[in-house]
């Protein structure tokens, strides 16, 4: 049985790993990342590999017991009862870009379901904290998704179009097309700004574990959604794709939105 004591602690190491990772990006900002181009053309750099490692080494000397799913390096113990979940540099294009959108993703994961998420900022200064069944903190305050009161009024977010494949095209024309406005590229920040209510839905695809583990108790904690697109909870088995809505009933309405187009 885990206790408050437990919790207090892993969440004390996650601000650990949070501050560790911050502390190298800030540094690294001003030079020009050498990178590579994995197969499936997406973007990785020395860093992105230096912060994991990093962070991994930390959670060995800390958490022996505890697995670890990051993106850079092969998975470790991942059926262990507790799973921390890395991704150094969420948004790496962005970091090459210098477009300071992107940030550190941290999760601990207990039997497959997100119960600690931080999405870290540190080029911008801001930080989400969410913790199962508790409030969502932003920069230490309390913060809330807003209401909206349809999707024809709502600003949806979606990390790039380019992602979508033939068959999911439909679902990101029926959100651009339901929508008011979009904002395209803005990689976890999006998410952070949802829990903050300043974005409202928010549709992905061709995403891994790492790349939104720590949404759900940030957002939950915020009072939005998480799912997938059949609306299933997001736990350690989700696939690629996310739909998220800081309204329930926004989320709900985009839900059905997207399941009528995908099965036509």
């Amino acid at each position: 049985m885990r206790t408050d004591e437990d919790q207090a602690e892993w969440l004390d190491f996650a601000l650990q790993m949070a501050a560790e990772s911050g502390a190298i990006l800030r540094e690294a900002e001003a030079v020009r990342p050498d990178l590579e181009v994995k197969p499936d053309k997406s973007f990785v750099t020395a860093l992105d590999a230096r912060i994991e490692r990093r962070l991994r080494g930390m959670i060995a000397d800390r958490f022996p017991a505890h697995g670890v799913i990051g993106e850079e390096e092969v998975p470790s113990d991942i059926d262990a009862d507790l799973v921390w979940v890395l991704d150094p540099i969420d948004g790496t294009a962005a970091f090459i870009a210098g477009m300071p959108v992107y940030g550190t993703l941290i999760a601990l994961m207990r039997e497959g379901e997100p119960i600690l998420g931080i999405i870290d900022h540190p080029i911008t200064g801001e930080r989400w904290l969410g913790i199962k069944g508790r409030q969502t903190l932003y920069n230490g305050e309390p913060c809330r998704t807003r209401s909206c009161g349809g999707l024809g009024e709502a600003i949806m977010s979606a990390s790039n179009p380019d992602f979508f494949d033939d068959e999911e095209q439909p679902a990101l024309g029926a959100m651009r097309d339901a929508t008011a406005w979009r904002i395209w590229g803005g990689a976890c920040m999006s998410y952070g700004r949802i829990a903050s209510g300043r974005i409202d839905v928010a549709l992905d695809t061709r995403l891994k574990l790492w790349d939104f583990a720590p949404f759900r108790p940030i957002i939950e904690g915020a009072g939005g959604v998480i799912t997938d697109w059949q609306g299933a909870p997001i736990t350690q088995a989700t696939g690629q794709r996310i739909l998220v809505a800081g309204d329930p009933a926004r989320h709900r309405e985009a839900l059905a939105l997207v399941e009528s187009v995908m099965k036509s």
